[in-house]
């Protein structure tokens, strides 16, 4: 198997302005890193919690999640029941197997990609708000903590994993 570049070298997306495309990278190396981690990993191992460390199946249903409802509000957009019950949800052990929780992610990263590759970055500044407090923020504000957020998430769930099938 050939080793790429990290996304954000293998040089601009087509069509995406350059202020855009770091977050669409961090989707794409999350992808990529997920699926590596992750891989032969049975259910036991998805929702094992290691040291009381947080189960990959958390952390992959969490990246969904929170990309989910950010993308919402990066819309403008208030919360649905929906996304509000599935928040609740998060916390609690699941059924679903990793390639079901990486294919729900999948799926909430080309919904929020389609989003961000319809984003005129003249309104970058513009304001938004957060939560229930509606906290300030802006666009770019948003698009910068999705990634890290992501990405934050993605290392978790690759420690947790690591530890998942040392311990088997």
């Amino acid at each position: 198997m050939s080793e790429l570049p990290e996304p954000w070298m293998r040089g601009p997306m087509e069509g995406v302005h350059p202020l855009l495309a770091p977050l669409l990278y961090s989707f794409q190396m999350a992808r990529e890193d997920l699926e590596k981690f992750t891989a032969g990993l049975g259910s036991a191992e998805i929702w094992a919690t290691p040291y009381g460390l947080t189960s990959v199946g958390f952390h992959l249903r969490h990246i969904s999640g929170s990309t989910d409802r950010l993308v919402t509000y990066l819309q403008g957009r208030e919360l649905t029941a929906a996304q509000l019950d599935a928040l609740a949800a998060e916390g609690s052990p699941g059924e679903l197997s990793r390639a079901e929780l990486l294919e729900a992610m999948n799926e909430t990263f080309r919904d929020a990609e389609a989003v961000i590759r319809a984003i005129d970055p003249s309104t970058l500044g513009d304001a938004r708000t957060v939560g229930r407090k509606r906290l300030p923020t802006t666009v770019i504000g948003l698009l910068t903590h999705i990634a890290e957020h992501t990405q934050r998430h993605v290392g978790q769930a690759i420690a947790a994993a690591k530890l998942a099938a040392v311990l088997r």
